[in-house]
């Protein structure tokens, strides 16, 4: 009787076996999916309108994507998306976004290109609907702009899960047919730059120290070190260049400040004058003193959002190998009440030997930028642009719509304002008159106040006036980027946190300047 049960178990076995081979086959067929795009009908008598690469995958199935598109439902409308399983072996689950009407492109009421707006953020609606699927490798469909639809895929697939043991699946893509493999090279450069910025502001504040936060620019300019020097300033050289405004904020911490340099060196003409960029670099940012309420605190630890794009923007120039002179600088500290801290109506002075009464240690962030903006003339640079997460103001004036621009510089802002209607990342250009000036002039125990007559009233264009002070360069560009710093839903291809506003177009504004562009 024993060895009856011995066929009975060699069928189990081969049954067992079957089932492996059966679910290793899945499991290497299923984690591959694609997503494709569909344009509006631009009439009711109009056909389903592919895009090209989406046109040849319909011609190698036998027409089957344009008969299921039409019996699946009513027509895509642009952004919302339908999946489809099975209709090809090698893609078992396709997903095909809608991209809008064809031909619609820069809008001059929005101030942006829409097609490449739709395709970013079509792309990142298939991408992650794949990634909730556990698909591990997606194709994407071009979309006629091979950079825009890769910026979709690299941004909306991110998100901050560092810290969390349950991770989303980790996504990796390539374009599907016929692409310009520079210009999706590019758009991944360019989301990248965008992702890492997110990430430095997303981490929390015990994690992203201004030590931390400088070793983590200096080890992703590591790979291109021939071209990159970093120099990580301490508090002693803080001290030898008399950063006083700089040096009254940090003495609060008990984290040592750091003053991050970079050189990025990528033109061939040595003469050529550089493009500084200088990023607010707040780590964490209490208020001081003057405590900020403890509601929403928690997201001061993005405060350093200026320095994360600008920085960023660097690592994406390098990769890039952009043929210009980049210097950047960050000071990095941290902005905590302690009995070291400033006081309100104390009086420091800056690197250029102005006093500046602080009557509120809140407005920290002009006084690091002031000596940072006074340290980057000595580079005598064609243009300084600073980016900071700097005033509520600019929430309460513009929103999350776009990056408030200060500038005394006609040629400047056109430029940056050209560069955001490529990237979507839209800026807006603001006021600098000499009655804001008048407000933060008028000091009862300095030569300047550091929030103002008249604290309430137009907060973020007296923190602009504040900061010319400490200008003397012809093309100087102040971004307040505090109302673009998080994002709830406004941007349909990122999701809900910091958002690394506008690193995109910084690097788009130092990508199109050429040398001679950029000669004085």
């Amino acid at each position: 009787p024993h060895h009856r049960h011995i066929p009975s178990l060699s069928l189990l076995a081969v049954r067992i076996l079957k089932r492996a081979l059966l679910w290793t086959y899945i499991s290497a067929t299923i984690l591959r999916g694609l997503v494709l795009g569909v344009y509006e009908k631009q009439s009711d008598n109009d056909g389903i309108h592919l895009t090209e690469a989406a046109a040849a995958f319909d011609r190698s199935i036998s027409g089957k994507l344009s008969e299921m598109l039409s019996i699946s439902g009513p027509p895509l409308k642009k952004g919302k998306s339908r999946i489809f399983y099975g209709l090809h072996q090698d893609f078992p689950s396709a997903v095909v976004v809608g991209l809008g009407k064809s031909g619609t492109c820069v809008c001059g009421k929005e101030n942006w290109n829409n097609c490449k707006e739709n395709i970013r953020a079509a792309v990142s609606v298939g991408c992650r609907q794949l990634q909730d699927l556990e698909v591990a490798h997606v194709e994407v469909d071009p979309c006629g702009d091979g950079q825009s639809a890769a910026e979709g895929a690299v941004l909306g697939l991110f998100e901050y899960d560092e810290l969390k043991t349950k991770k989303k699946v980790r996504v990796t893509t390539q374009p599907y047919g016929s692409v310009d493999s520079a210009a999706w090279q590019k758009g991944v450069l360019y989301g990248d730059g965008q992702n890492l910025a997110r990430q430095l502001m997303e981490a929390p504040a015990n994690h992203i120290t201004p030590t931390v936060f400088a070793n983590s620019i200096e080890q992703k300019l590591s790979p291109f070190a021939h071209k990159v020097a970093v120099h990580k300033r301490p508090q002693s050289w803080i001290e030898s260049e008399q950063m006083g405004a700089f040096l009254s904020v940090s003495k609060g911490s008990e984290e040592p400040p750091i003053f991050l340099e970079l050189h990025y060196k990528g033109s061939l003409d040595s003469a050529q004058p550089p493009l500084v960029l200088v990023g607010k670099g707040i780590t964490f940012d209490s208020g001081g003193i003057s405590l900020k309420p403890s509601s929403g605190m928690d997201a001061m630890r993005a405060d350093m959002g200026g320095a994360a794009t600008v920085c960023s923007a660097i690592v994406t120039a390098a990769a890039l190998k952009l043929p210009i002179n980049i210097i950047g600088l960050a000071p990095l500290c941290e902005n905590m009440p302690s009995g070291k801290a400033n006081k309100p109506g104390d009086v420091v002075r800056a690197k250029n030997g102005k006093t500046i009464q602080i009557d509120n240690t809140d407005a920290e962030g002009r006084l690091i930028l002031a000596d940072a903006l006074c340290y980057a003339h000595s580079f005598k640079p064609r243009a300084i642009i600073n980016a900071a997460t700097l005033t509520g103001a600019i929430d309460v004036a513009l929103g999350s719509a776009a990056a408030g621009v200060f500038t005394n510089s006609d040629w400047l802002w056109e430029r940056l304002h050209k560069a955001s209607i490529v990237t979507g990342d839209r800026v807006w250009r603001m006021p600098l008159f000499q009655h804001y000036t008048k407000q933060i002039t008028e000091s009862a125990l300095a030569d300047l106040n550091n929030i103002g007559k008249y604290s309430r009233s137009g907060g973020a264009c007296t923190a602009a006036a504040f900061l010319r002070e400490f200008v003397t360069a012809d093309h100087w560009a102040h971004l307040d980027i505090a109302g673009v710093m998080t994002n709830k839903d406004e941007v349909p291809y990122l999701r809900k946190g910091m958002s690394g506003r506008p690193t995109r177009t910084l690097v788009e504004f130092a990508a199109v300047r050429t040398s001679r562009d950029l000669r004085v």
